[in-house]
């Protein structure tokens, strides 16, 4: 930035030189402005003119510029509208523009004129109606010039070819010239009121709050003498006040380098006189510290009492008579109508009325305890959303928040405002945002140079903290409302989600895909088996899959966290220490730093890098605790410097206890159908026998996912000399005691079979050792038989069937007829007299034989039954075994959309025909 002066004459066209600025402010002959933007009875008295690089620092160092200049002109009145209005004319210059500004400050005996030359002449003005409307704050022109509008006096858009310039002109309030401060002549009935003389007690404290002085009017007041008062404690004394929103007492309050309020102190009399007081923190040549205390009367507080810092705003209003609120003085019409958009515009704002370099607003906790931060500007926001500090005690804690504070120095004071530190601050000043008493909030303004900032500016940050403390906080309660219903739809949502699946390595998938990116940018899933195992990384997400890889490789490198069973998120800062080594030691390494030869290329650095900064910022674990048990870890991650707001872990919280019941029950489900499927497999042959001269083909289906033992079984066996047994049978029901009674006839048939015993006296053995089961007993229905291939190239079959669905037979020709006569299922009746038949399959013949599962297949109130299975059957001429059974199979499936609800075994047995078999 370059800056000069030029008395008499009109400023030079400025140009960059050394990027510095250079001031000169010199009084000027008397010169009539052009007519036509200034008025011809204004004279100008002073000129100041500077110049700025397209560079964002432009904006804060022509602010100062227009500070400085206006201060030494003793214009401090009118310098908080200027520097407002010149940030935005400077910033659509140098940011929006792209180019350099030129500013001229032209002081007249009426008021200011602010010029702000650009060289991006585009003929763009907002047309303004009756009512001035500020439009989007996100906007990114046109806000300088409504501003304008609504803050100068006089305001206008000049062109050229090369430039446009905008200015305007803010006039004087009529007051005394050289006051601090004036109020207007008033009847003395309206004067305060005060007694006849008014005594100001001077009260000295020393660093242990003893008293050490005691003036005579304070004698006069309270009725001690100061023999009778001198080295005891303040607190004897002072009757201080409990208000809701009042954490300090009179000893953080005499520690205090200013503080100024009402309590009380008792008099000799044993009565509390009400006093307003004002405490001054000094030091003696020493270095001692002692505070200097002035009391009054309550009802003389305006002796002592700092008056108000009002705008000129609240002063009158508009031109056509219309009231000007406060908050849209300091916030701008409209107000953002979203919670981050109020906070931001109120900390550049605030930012701007005090000239520094950074702001920053900070909400309070439910319960007061800690401050969030929630907004900030000229600081590394990224790093500071939503950090936490306590308020109280503690490390870190944030010095007086619950009253506004002045820091000339943070330097001296290292901590006192944990924000700051290590951002180069120097000077700050915070004030409370208070709502009826309550602590809600904190604002500030910090510079760098330090001893910026006086009470004054406390009490001009204060007054705009108290008039946007309650939009602050009933937009942060409407946000919040909002938050919780979205918590409550996210979490039913959730449950919904995880509660639709009983597979592990789903649930761990749905686990990970509600957390990002909703939650967190990227998290990990760690498993723990049993409480011998030790946590184990199962799933890693991150919301660029590029990056998913990086992170899987660098958390297996880190020893996994603690199963702590204890409730909530805990920080976990293994990942971010680790990546940020691991980033350094391969930027030294391709630097040739590490010792070893430089590399030209080094292609780890770029995916090392990318994942230092994926997980660079804070990390948190969550327990994963089910059924008293850890049985994982929920792991959420943040880039580079940014942290969790609390509301977010605490809905991540919700979504762990849920997730961790979706987790154990999906583990436990997985056993139970690992122990159901290792069962069914034990109650069905392990393989098929390979029988001479007769295809066999047999076709299984369990129904539902496969957590039930099914009640079906087939068997097919040698017996001997060349025989065969077969067997489909239906236990009644399912699950373990059908399972009980499927096992015991399967291998109670081959066992009897084996014995040489016929047909009939199997079943009738196996009728018996079922009914022996007693309670755990089933009845069953089964077909059985033992098959004989001959010479000729038939087979001749022996065939029982004791309650089941009657076996067909196909014979070449397409015919179909049932190969054997029903008889009394087993497990009933302990008397059974049963038969064989004896059933011979020629070439080409088919014997076809299922459980009732196929033939009760229903749609609605249509069923297969055994004349529609009759029908499948005569389509399936000339087809091998094979091709027999997956035709029925094909056509059970079929016959209903719904899938089947019983199990279903399918059975063919064909004799081939002779030249098949060539």
């Amino acid at each position: 930035m370059t800056t000069g002066l030029i008395p008499g004459e009109q400023p030079p066209d400025p140009r960059p030189t050394d990027g510095l600025p250079h001031p000169r402010h010199e009084p000027v002959g008397q010169e009539a402005m052009p007519v036509e933007n200034r008025s011809r009875s204004s004279v100008i008295t002073a000129r100041a003119a500077a110049s700025f690089e397209p560079v964002g620092r432009s904006v804060a160092t022509a602010r100062s510029f227009v500070r400085d200049t206006l201060q030494g002109w003793g214009f401090g009145d009118i310098v908080d509208d200027a520097v407002v209005l010149t940030s935005e004319l400077v910033t659509n210059a140098v940011v929006h523009a792209g180019t350099s500004a030129d500013l001229l400050c032209l002081r007249s005996e009426d008021g200011v004129r602010i010029e702000v030359a650009d060289r991006y002449p585009e003929r763009e003005i907002p047309l303004q109606g009756s009512a001035v409307t500020m439009g989007s704050p996100d906007r990114e022109g046109g806000r300088g010039l409504q501003l304008c509008a609504a803050l100068a006096g006089h305001w206008g858009v000049d062109y050229t070819p090369t430039h446009k310039t905008v200015w305007f002109h803010l006039d004087l309030p009529e007051r005394p010239v050289g006051t601090r401060a004036a109020g207007p002549a008033l009847p003395a009935h309206l004067l305060p009121l005060a007694d006849t003389r008014v005594r100001v007690a001077v009260v000295q404290i020393d660093r242990s709050g003893s008293l050490t002085a005691w003036n005579e009017d304070a004698e006069e007041l309270f009725g001690y003498t100061a023999e009778q008062v001198t080295g005891k404690p303040l607190t004897d004394l002072a009757a201080w006040p409990h208000t809701p929103g009042t954490g300090t007492g009179i000893a953080d309050a005499l520690r205090l380098s200013r503080w100024e309020g009402s309590y009380g102190i008792r008099g000799a009399n044993g009565r509390v006189i009400p006093v307003y007081a004002s405490h001054l923190r000094v030091r003696d040549t020493d270095g001692e510290p002692s505070t200097v205390c002035l009391l009054v009367r309550d009802h003389e507080r305006a002796v002592l009492q700092t008056p108000l810092r009002v705008p000129a705003t609240d002063h009158g209003g508009t031109s056509d008579g219309q009231s000007t609120d406060p908050f849209e003085v300091f916030i701008g019409s409209p107000a953002p109508d979203d919670l981050d958009g109020l906070l931001q515009r109120t900390v550049e704002r605030a930012r701007d009325m005090l000239d520094g370099d950074s702001a920053f607003l900070l909400l309070a906790t439910d319960d007061e305890t800690e401050l969030e931060v929630r907004a900030s500007t000229g600081l590394p926001s990224a790093r500071q959303r939503f950090a936490r500090v306590p308020v109280e005690a503690g490390p870190g804690r944030y010095g007086s928040a619950r009253m506004p504070a002045v820091h000339e120095d943070l330097t001296a004071v290292p901590g006192a405002v944990p924000l700051l530190n290590s951002t180069g601050m120097r000077s700050v000043v915070t004030v409370p945002l208070k709502v009826e008493g309550r602590l809600t909030g904190s604002l500030g303004v910090a510079a760098e140079a330090p001893g910026r900032y006086s009470n004054e500016e406390a009490l001009r940050l204060q007054f705009a903290a108290d008039r946007i403390a309650l939009a602050v906080e009933s937009a942060r309660l409407g946000e919040l409302e909002r938050l919780r219903r979205g918590s409550l739809s996210f979490l039913v949502e959730a449950s919904d989600l995880l509660a639709g699946t009983l597979d592990r390595d789903q649930t761990l998938a749905l686990m990970a895909q509600m957390t990002v990116p909703t939650l967190a940018t990227w998290c990990a899933v760690y498993t723990i088996a049993d409480q011998a195992s030790e946590p184990y990384l199962s799933y890693v997400l991150h919301e660029d899959e590029e990056l998913i890889d990086g992170i899987k490789s660098l958390l297996s490198k880190i020893a996994p966290p603690d199963p702590v069973p204890t409730p909530g998120a805990r920080v976990w800062s293994a990942p971010a220490e680790v990546a940020h080594q691991a980033a350094l030691r391969t930027s030294m390494r391709s630097l040739g730093l590490s010792g070893g030869p430089t590399r030209q290329v080094t292609p780890g650095i770029g995916p090392t890098l990318a994942t230092a900064s994926a997980v660079g910022g804070e990390t948190v674990v969550l327990p994963l605790v089910a059924r008293n048990r850890v049985i994982g870890m929920l792991t959420l991650g943040k880039p580079t410097d940014e942290h969790f707001r609390q509301e977010i872990l605490e809905l991540a919280e919700d979504l762990s206890r849920r997730a961790a019941l979706a987790l154990d029950n999906a583990r436990l489900y997985s056993e139970r159908t690992a122990i159901s499927q290792s069962l069914q497999r034990s109650l069905l042959p392990p393989e098929l026998p390979t029988v001479e001269g007769v295809e066999v083909e047999v076709i299984y289906r369990a129904a539902g996912e496969g957590n039930e033992v099914g009640g079906d079984f087939y068997d097919l066996f040698p017996i001997s000399d060349g025989a065969y047994g077969f067997a489909i049978g239906d236990v009644c029901g399912t699950g373990p005691n059908a399972a009980a009674v499927t096992g015991l006839a399967r291998h109670a048939l081959r066992l009897l079979a084996r014995e040489g015993l016929s047909g009939p006296a199997v079943l009738e053995r196996l009728n018996s050792a079922i009914l022996d089961e007693g309670a755990r007993s089933r009845f069953l229905t089964l077909l059985y038989g033992e098959m004989r291939p001959q010479e000729d190239g038939s087979a001749e079959l022996r065939v029982v069937c004791a309650g089941h669905p009657l076996p067909l037979r196909l014979r070449q020709d397409g015919t179909v007829e049932p190969a054997a006569e029903p008889q009394p299922l087993l497990g009933v009746i302990e008397d059974l007299e049963l038969y064989e038949q004896t059933v011979t399959l020629d070439p080409g013949d088919v014997l076809l034989c299922v459980t009732d599962g196929v033939t009760e297949r229903r749609e609605g109130p249509r069923m297969l039954g055994d004349d529609g299975l009759a029908d499948v059957l005569t389509t399936c001429t000339g087809l091998t075994a094979g091709a027999v059974a997956a035709r029925i199979m094909r056509a059970v499936e079929r016959f209903a959309s719904e899938p089947p609800s019983d199990d279903m075994a399918i059975l063919a047995m064909r004799v081939p025909e002779p030249h098949q078999e060539a």
